[in-house]
Parts: C-alpha cells; structure tokens; sequence
C-alpha cells in the first residue's frame, strides 16, 4: 500500500500550550481523509505542518513519498492547500483569476488560457467566467478558489474546512467537486466541523483530541465502536423522552421496546417509538474530550 501521508509522532508546542503531542497519521494514496476534532484540538496545525508551512518540534512527515522537514521544496511541488477563506481577486473575472494563477505557475498563456478553461468547465463556472468574483455567489467563490488550487495537477489536495460559511445546497455542490477529485486519484486531506461531510465523503475519518488520534477507521467502523442501535420514546412533538440501547436483533428490539412500555413515559398520549443508529455525532461526543461520558445511556428521561 503507497502512502500519501505517513506522519510518526509529530509535536509541535506554540509557548507552553502543546497543540500536537505525538500525532499519527497514514493515508493511502488516492482516498480521502477526514480529520475531525473540536476547536484547538489542533487540525489547522497539522495541516500547517504536512504543507510544510510550520516546522515539528519532533517526529517525522511524509507527503507523496518527500520529507517535510526535509524536503520542504519537493513537497510544494505536489501539493495543493486549500485554506479556511476564499482566496481570490474580486476585482478580476474568474477566468482571470484562473490564467493569472496559471502564468504565476509557470504556465505559457496560452496553456494557462487552455486550463483555465477546463476548470470552469469542470467546476460548473463557465458561464459566469467573464463576471467579476466580486459578484459571485459565496458556493461560486470557494468552487473557483478549489480550482485556483488545481491549476497545476498535483497528487495531493489539503482542504481545511473548505464548506465553512456555504449554504446547503453550495455545500453539496463543493462535495460533488471533491468526489470527484479523489474518484480520478487525488488523495484528499479534510478537515471539517461538519459531521455529515465526513461522513458522505471520507474513506476514512480520524479524531483529534488533545493533539493526537484518539479513534480513526470508516464511518461505520467508529459508529460500531459506540454501540448498537438505539430504540426511543418521543412525545408528539417530537421531543425525546427515553432511550434505550440495543443490539439490533429481533430479540433486543423486543426487550427494548418492553421495558420503554414499562416506563411511566409510555402512558403519555401521541408517543412514538423510534430506531436510531448511532452517529458521528455521538462518535464525536463520545471520544473528545469535554464530550459525553459514555453511549450509549442505558435509560435516560427528560
């Protein structure tokens, strides 16, 4: 298996506040990763130091095969980062943007010219590619910002928190964008505060805490670590009032819903029983730190 990324042991302190005390990380080429973890946990740090754009105080960095620390120069070559606002010129049209950044890549003009034009066309801005950005939509702005980032084909893509701020629908549209980047082998680094976009996009997903990996594996693989299904008891608004954890079986299911009818709540007029399986939320909540206890709570009322 090629790693993309095969950090070991990485710290790095800014004062006396250690931000990374011993990360690891290892990303096979050609997936996406998600890295998740509240704020301060240190995701925009990691990503500073993989791009080479901040120095470990120890451990070791890999990025397509070069060392960061070593081989800062070889590493840019192959990368591409994607930072937390929008940077583009919005005086200039958009594909100004784009030829401006393909000359400053080293591009002739007429290339720069040529790809900017095939971004466009893959990032859905063809027909807004004589408009000033100025005048963009905020989803627009960040799909010519990811293509400002690809002007030159690279192995690897960071993306820190790219949706931040976008409304639904530019979100979906930005995620459609990304799969297809890694459906064509673009290994994709992720750091995100939206659940629900790791959980459609990753491969994997990692959870920082405290500066390091405190769980890593599938979507799926993390919610099983949590626990089982979940059967609830909602009022008729919709409001929770139990809930009990279950394995999932034909018997578990029986159990379950016996003991919420056993429950003084059962007797309230419109309840509802519900199935629930467990989340990246309660994954988050379960793992980091200032998050809950434990889950799932074997019998909780409201």
């Amino acid at each position: 298996m090629t790693l993309a990324i095969d950090a070991r042991g990485l710290r790095k302190r800014f004062g006396r506040t250690e931000v990374l005390s011993g990360l690891d990380l290892a990303v096979p080429a050609g997936t996406v990763l998600a890295l998740l973890g509240p704020n301060g946990a240190g995701k925009t740090t990691t990503i500073n130091v993989l791009t080479t754009l901040v120095r470990p105080d120890a451990g070791s960095a890999r990025v397509a095969g070069f060392d960061v620390a070593a081989q800062p120069e070889e590493v840019k070559r192959r990368i591409s980062l994607t930072g937390q606002a929008a940077a583009v010129d919005e005086v200039l049209t958009g594909i100004e943007n784009l030829v401006m950044m393909g000359r400053l890549s080293g591009l002739s003009r007429r290339d720069a010219r040529a790809r900017a034009a095939e971004l466009l066309e893959r990032f859905d801005l063809t027909d807004a590619a004589a408009r000033r950005v100025g005048a963009y939509s905020g989803g627009m702005r960040r799909r010519l910002d990811l293509a400002l980032s690809l002007i030159l084909a690279v192995p690897v893509l960071f993306l820190d928190e790219p949706t931040t701020g976008l409304d639904t629908r530019s979100r979906q549209e930005l995620w459609s964008v990304i799969r297809s980047l890694a459906a064509d082998g673009t290994t994709v680094f992720l750091t995100t505060q939206y659940l629900e976009e790791a959980d459609r996009l990753a491969d994997r997903i990692a959870v920082l805490d405290r500066g390091r990996v405190a769980a890593e594996g599938t979507a799926d693989e993390l919610k099983a670590r949590i626990g089982g299904d979940v059967v609830e008891l909602r009022d008729a608004d919709g409001a929770l009032l139990v809930e009990l954890p279950t394995d999932g079986s034909v018997h578990g299911l029986r159990a379950a819903i016996d003991e919420l009818d056993r429950t003084p709540a059962a007797a309230a007029e419109g309840v509802a029983v519900s199935i629930r399986r467990p989340s990246l939320d309660d994954v988050f909540l379960a793992i980091t730190t200032g998050g809950a206890a434990s889950f799932p709570v074997l019998l909780e009322t409201k």
